[in-house]
């Protein structure tokens, strides 16, 4: 899957989003996106790392403690 097809999926899941808020207002939009992605980017490429966190934190582009912080926020660390 290319970058744009990526950006095709987010772009159709928002759209299908606001559809379903029904003129209802969001709040808090950007938190909530960024929570729902960042857990499922961090378990693909932690399985993908075979749970080597450094070379996850590489590919993420991340300092280690960092990715680690974020592992413990989502309760991916085992």
């Amino acid at each position: 899957m290319s970058k744009k097809q990526i950006e095709d999926c987010v772009r159709a899941s928002l759209e299908g989003y606001f559809r379903d808020l029904r003129g209802t207002e969001p709040g808090g939009m950007y938190e909530m996106l960024l929570k729902v992605v960042e857990k499922p980017l961090l378990e693909v490429v932690m399985a993908k790392a075979e749970n080597n966190q450094s070379r996850a934190a590489e590919w993420l582009g991340l300092n280690r403690n960092t990715l680690r912080k974020k592992l413990i926020e989502h309760k991916l660390l085992k």
